[in-house]
Order: structure tokens, then C-alpha cells, then sequence
């Protein structure tokens, strides 16, 4: 049956936001640049073709995504926007088309474009005063990102304090954009370090780059040799004047910001063309990834004339590069189990290099797409790999199959533990039955460690790796009786970082019971259905005794989830786990309110609040459940639909100014409290 239009919009928001999340938040996404920004271009073309579904939350109407804060928010007082995109050339010849229309004919004369590689890296905006880096953030939903000062000065390409060779002095205000990336050859070296030490392999530079730049510690991130390109001038003091981008971009290169030496001034529209089929061939030449490149009008007075959108310049625009394809031989197809249990099939494939990397294996996706596909073993493949995700197979060629070749069948057991695959009614995913199966063991305890889940830093996926093999941990459990003499003989740990893991065991017990429910990897069981059952039974003990009616009365727990849930708690082993962790004081009770009400009132229903600085009696995230759990929504920026401002001690002065501007109460801490309890603060 096809889908209303209404009905593709609302599918491609959700699995936009979905994919956005994975990628922003986790730097873990499971499809390329190139299928996002298709989904994203589908959305725009329906939401223009049919208006009356506007919605000023579409993806199509910001930049990244909302809600982001693992560091201190940081709010851009010049919103770092991104850029449209075009994926072929008559995309890009439409869009300048669209551009000179809009010119006089003295503009059209003296018309420019910069072109530039587009880096496959991370987009930072670095302030400095007085010529001294005061603060550096991450894009973040192009409004307020991440302070990523400490990590930023660990960088040896960005410049801490700005001298020019002349000896002149630096402005009073500059603010520079740009790329923080890793180079091939870097990644490679890390890679080489990782093996050596028996840990897990970066998946690639891109990823490896935003992880380094979200580590605690600055001396992690100067170890892994980031760098950097600069592409904007920001802003700057009054008394500085710029009449074009080229002339901002040789202005900062005198104080020591690199800028990339393949940018060219171009006037002629075939030049531009030419220009991207040139680097379109030599992309892997580069010690560096791009993933196409980006056109902009070099005339800054121009620029300000054309404007932008809601969330890009109307004056330059990215061109995708399409993503490789080769072909190579399917010599296997196996199975890999997740920490969810999913039965994942992958293409053991003949070496072959594709988007300058060697690729060995493929995913498969689930059954479906293996018969959909129709791809068999001793098959020659189409492999794609678009920019940093898993490489997939794309076809086969028919006229190459061997002729003795058979369809592929997806087993009936599990390849580790030999327990029954099952395919449950209406999914397209098979699972092992068995919830302890081996495969499951790593990737589930990491899970569980995890910030989403208990947040246990200092413990991850290759130190739970080490333990398993080393069969000091099997289950959750097993993590809160480790000791200090096993953790200081795993690699990577020294006697300061083994203190600060055990405190961090030690502290996540205090955690609350939404959170163990996550962690507890339940089918089904996602973080809103954990907060909502935590809310309903309030302890681990009483959960665990649950019927299903009781389940199924609560809002959000169906059907299959509570029938997940049962299934979990009557398996000997989870229950086994779950009375270990009771006896152990891990978070086996849900917080009451402060107030000691078993039911939290929906006090703030309807009502957006805004939390800066530092609160005496709350965590920031603690802060923000506070509100969350009384029906009211916690943002990280501050507009007229705002209820009230929480501050706290250090509070941030750009939010304090907007909510004076746009009449915003501003409440102390005793207000806040009296807010939770009555949604009032008077």
C-alpha cells in the first residue's frame, strides 16, 4: 500500500532525527553522508509540494540536533549554520542560475567564487580576546554546541595566542570556523598503536576525530594528532574591514591558522566543473578525507545582500561527491551476533580498495536484503562505501555468477552458542534466543557501562573486552566486585586511572532505576519505556514481580514490550542477575521527588524551562529529569516560548541577556524547587 504524503513526511522525519542522533550524539552512524542527504532532499521536495504540513521542528528547518550536552553548552552568538547541497551538476547549475538572477548586472561583472574541499572532520568555532583562546564548541544543533575549550588548546594546528610576524596586535575579538580532522597517515599510526595493544580499531578518521574531541582528558585528545583547516572569519572588532572572503582567510593565515592550499578564486562557471571532476578523481591522493566540495561567493557585501534561510546562506552551497563502488568476489556470507542479539548477516569479500580504504567484509543488513538482492557466494559484487560508514553490498553482476552457485539460506541456530534464530511476526530481524549467548557478552557489558545506561567512565568496550577474556566478568554484576589488582593489569590502565574507574563503579550505584532498566539491555526496552516502568514500580524488587496487566496499564508498554519484559525476568539467569544487583545497592530504586510523593505531578505540563549555571542541589541532568518527569520540556535555548530561566551560580551571560530581551523570568534555586512542586514560581 503506498504511503499518503503525510505519512512519508512523518516516516522521514522520525528516521531522519533517528539517524541525526546516531551521528551527532554517538558518532556511530549506520548509513552514509550520501543516503542521509537523500532522505533529507525526499523531505525537503515533500514538504515544499505540500506546505500544509509545515513544521518548524522538520530537520529540514535546523541544523543537527536538539539536546546535546555531554560538555558545557555553549550558545554561538553568530548561529553556525550548514549548507545546502547539490549531488550533480545540474543541481549546482540550477543553484548558481538561481544565484544570478538575483544580481544586477555590475554585480554579475565582478561575481566570484571561492572553491573549496569539503573535510570530512568536525565543524569548531574558536573565540579568542584580547588574542588569547578563551573558548572553542562544537556546531551542535547550530545554535548552542559543546565546549570543547580544554580539547581544542590540545591541538598544535589551532594557535593558543595570536602573534603576527609584523608584531602588530591582534584584534580585541576574533572568532574563527573550521575543520578539526584527522589525517590518514595519523589514523593509521593510531590504528598500528591500537593493534600493538590488543584494543578495538578505529572505524575511520572522521569518527576518531569527534571522539578525540569528546575525551575528559586533554591529554588523550593531544595524543591522537588532530588538525585543523580554517574556512571562516566569523566575526571580529569594529575598525577591521574585509571586502571579501579570500582576503579574511590570508588575513587570519598571519597569525598561524592553516588554511587549506587547494582554495581557489574562480570566475568562469565551467571552471568550477572542471574543478570538481579534477578533485572528484584524485579525492585519495589527499592525506585527508573530503567528501566533496563547497562553492561560495567570494564578495562579502554581496553575501549580506543574498542573505540565508532558516538554516543556510543563500551564497554558497556543498556539491556531494557520489559515493565509490567496486567490484570484487563474495566469497562468504556469515553471521555476526549484536548485544541485542540480532542476528546480523555480513559479505566476506575478496580485499578490494574502495573510498581509499580496504574492505574485507560488508554488511548484509537482515534477510530480506540478502534475497532482495539476491547476491549469492562465488557471486562478483558491487561494494559502496560513502564516507565513514560500514561498506555494503550493493548487487550482484548476473553474466559473472557461477553457474554451480545456490541461494544462501539463513541458519536456523546461532553460529556462536547453537541456540535456535528466531524471527519474530511483522520484523525483519532475526534474533538468538539466547539472551547470555557468547556473542552478546561484550558488546551487552559495555552496554551496560555505558553513558546512555549506569555511565561507568573509564570502563569501556576494549577494558570489558580484556575482562571477559581474562573471565573476570560475565554479567553486570561481575563489574561491581572487580578490584584494583585486576583492573591494573589491563592494558591502558594506570594506578590514577584504575582509582578513578572503581569511584566511577562505586558512584553509578546511585544511579536510578530507569537507568539499570537500559542497561539490563531488555528486548524492547527503550529508554522511555525504562523511565515510565521505574516511574509505575519504583524498585527493581517490584518490578521483577510485575503481571501482565500491570504492564500493559501503563502508558507506552504494549503488548510486546511487556510480554519482553516477563520473559526477561522468568529466565533463571536475569533474575539471578537482577537479585545479585539488589543485594549489591545497585540502582534498584527510582528517586521519589524531593518532596516524597510517590506519584510526580505533571506540575510543568506544557511548559518550557531553561536551566544555566550551577545549580547546589541538582546535576545539570538531574535538573533537566526534574522536569522532564513533571511534564514539561527542558531546552538548552531560551526563545519567547520559555517559561522561566533557571540560574544557578556562573550562569551564562548570553542567556541571561536573552531572556531580559525577550522578558523571560530568571529564577534563584529556592524558586526552582517551588516551580516542581506548584508550576509556579511566585
Amino acid at each position: 500500500m503506498e504511503k499518503t504524503a503525510k505519512e512519508e513526511i512523518e516516516s522521514l522525519r522520525a528516521r531522519i532525527a533517528h539517524h541525526a542522533w546516531l551521528y551527532y550524539h554517538l558518532d556511530a552512524p549506520v548509513i552514509s553522508d550520501y543516503e542521509y542527504d537523500q532522505m533529507l532532499k525526499r523531505l525537503n521536495q515533500l514538504e515544499q509540494a505540500h506546505p500544509e504540513f509545515h513544521d518548524p521542528r522538520s530537520p529540514t528547518q535546523r541544523v543537527g540536533v536538539e539536546g546535546f550536552e555531554m560538555f558545557s553548552p555553549v550558545e554561538h552568538e553568530i548561529p553556525m549554520m550548514s549548507l545546502d547541497n547539490v549531488f550533480s551538476f545540474e543541481d549546482l547549475q540550477s543553484y548558481i542560475q538561481r544565484v544570478t538572477k538575483s544580481l544586477t548586472e555590475p554585480e554579475l561583472e565582478e561575481l566570484k567564487w571561492v572553491f573549496e574541499l569539503k573535510i570530512d572532520g568536525l565543524a569548531i568555532s574558536v573565540i579568542y580576546k584580547q588574542g588569547l583562546l578563551v573558548t572553542a564548541a562544537t556546531r551542535g544543533d547550530g545554535r548552542v554546541g559543546e565546549d570543547v575549550t580544554a580539547n581544542i588548546l590540545a591541538i598544535k594546528a589551532i594557535p593558543r595566542r595570536l602573534v603576527t610576524k609584523d608584531g602588530s596586535g591582534p584584534p580585541d575579538l576574533l572568532e574563527v570556523r573550521g575543520e578539526v580532522y584527522m589525517t590518514k597517515d595519523a589514523f593509521d599510526r593510531l590504528n598500528q598503536a591500537q593493534l600493538r595493544s590488543g584494543q578495538p580499531l578505529f572505524a575511520n578518521p572522521r569518527n576518531c576525530a569527534a571522539g578525540s574531541l569528546r575525551q575528559k582528558d586533554p591529554r588523550v585528545t593531544a595524543r591522537r594528532e588532530l588538525s585543523f583547516w580554517t574556512y571562516q572569519l566569523a566575526q571580529i572588532s569594529t575598525g577591521y574591514e574585509f571586502e571579501s572572503h579570500l582576503e579574511s582567510l590570508r588575513y587570519l593565515e598571519q597569525f598561524g591558522f592553516p588554511v587549506n592550499p587547494n582554495i581557489k578564486l574562480i570566475s568562469e562557471e565551467a571552471e568550477i566543473f572542471d574543478e570538481i571532476s579534477k578533485w572528484d578523481a584524485r579525492r585519495h591522493n589527499l592525506n585527508y578525507e573530503i567528501d566533496g566540495a563547497v562553492l561560495k561567493i567570494d564578495d562579502l557585501r554581496l553575501r549580506e545582500r543574498l542573505g540565508s534561510t532558516s538554516r543556510a546562506p543563500r551564497w554558497a552551497i556543498a556539491y556531494k561527491l557520489a559515493p565509490e563502488e567496486r567490484e570484487t568476489i563474495l566469497l562468504n556470507i556469515e553471521v555476526s551476533i549484536g548485544k541485542s542479539g540480532r542476528a546480523t548477516p555480513f559479505a566476506v569479500l575478496e580485499p578490494v580498495t574502495v573510498g581509499g580504504s580496504t574492505v574485507s567484509r560488508a554488511t548484509l543488513h537482515n534477510e530480506d536484503q540478502v534475497k532482495l538482492k539476491g547476491v549469492r557466494v562465488g557471486d562478483t559484487v558491487i561494494v559502496r562505501k560513502a564516507g565513514d560508514v560500514i561498506p555494503e553490498v550493493l548487487r550482484y553482476v548476473p553474466e559473472l555468477r557461477p553457474s554451480e552457485s545456490v541461494e544462501w539460506e539463513f541458519p536456523s541456530m546461532c553460529p556462536l552458542c547453537g541456540s535456535p534464530l528466531e524471527r519474530f511476526s511483522g520484523e525483519s530481524d532475526t534474533y538468538c534466543t539466547n539472551f547470555y549467548c557468547e556473542g552478546r557478552i561484550v558488546q551487552r557489558l559495555a552496554h551496560f557501562c555505558s553513558r546512555s545506561a549506569l555511565d561507568i567512565e573509564g570502563i569501556g568496550e576494549s577494558h570489558i573486552a580484556q575482562l571477559v577474556d581474562k573471565r573476570l566478568v560475565k554479567e553486570p554484576p561481575d563489574i561491581y566486585r572487580l578490584s584494583y589488582s585486576q583492573l591494573i593489569d589491563l592494558d591502558g590502565f594506570g594506578e590514577k586511572s584504575v582509582r578513578s574507574a572503581l569511584k566511577a563503579i562505586e558512584d553509578s550505584k546511585s544511579k536510578s532505576l530507569t537507568r539499570l532498566l537500559v542497561g539490563l539491555a531488555i528486548r524492547h526496552v527503550g529508554e522511555e519505556a525504562a523511565r515510565s516502568l521505574a516511574k509505575r514500580f519504583r524498585s527493581l524488587a517490584e518490578l521483577m514481580h510485575a503481571t501482565k496487566e500491570e504492564l500493559e496499564e501503563i502508558e507506552g508498554v504494549g503488548e510486546k514490550i511487556s510480554e519482553s519484559i516477563l520473559e526477561f525476568f522468568e529466565n533463571p539467569k536475569s533474575s539471578k542477575i537482577c537479585e545479585e544487583l539488589i543485594e549489591l545497592g545497585v540502582a534498584v530504586h527510582e528517586p521519589l521527588d524531593e518532596f516524597g510523593a510517590n506519584e510526580i505531578a505533571k506540575t510543568l505540563a506544557g511548559k518550557v524551562i531553561v536551566i544555566t549555571g550551577t545549580l547546589s542541589g541538582f546535576t545539570r541532568e538531574t535538573a533537566e529529569e526534574a522536569v522532564i518527569a513533571r511534564g514539561g520540556k527542558a531546552s538548552s535555548s531560551i526563545s519567547k516560548r520559555t517559561f522561566a530561566l533557571v540560574s544557578g551560580d556562573s550562569p551564562g551571560a548570553s542567556k541571561i541577556s536573552k531572556a531580559e530581551e525577550l522578558g523571560v523570568p530568571t529564577v534563584d534555586e529556592n524558586q526552582f524547587l517551588r516551580l516542581l512542586e506548584f508550576g509556579e514560581f511566585s
